[in-house]
């Protein structure tokens, strides 16, 4: 479907669900609470990808002075990072998706 049909359809529903013709379609999600890490279970998880702390922070957006923070405990990975983390420690190799 191009996008003008698309959006086209998406502007007809909208009008027919305004003027009472149809329902709106419900979607439920449940959003998985964000894990935490400590500090052995960040290492591990770099470790896994077999990226150093400098790559392995490149790769997750923050610097390596975080990284090295994480794993010695003086830090927390908190919002994103932490999602990140749970990604990487389910898929390894997600990171190595991104480098050139």
């Amino acid at each position: 479907m191009s996008v003008y049909k698309s959006i086209m359809q998406g502007l007809t529903e909208a009008a027919d669900y305004q003027q009472g013709k149809i329902k709106a379609r419900k979607t439920k999600l449940t959003i998985k609470p964000v894990d935490t890490f400590n500090t052995n279970e960040i290492k591990r998880i770099r470790e896994k990808t077999g990226l150093s702390q400098v790559i392995f922070a490149g790769s997750m957006g923050v610097s390596p002075k975080t990284v090295e923070a994480w794993e010695n405990g003086r830090n927390k990975p908190e919002g994103a990072s932490r999602r990140l983390l749970e990604i990487v420690r389910d898929d390894p190799a997600f990171l190595t998706r991104f480098q050139a």
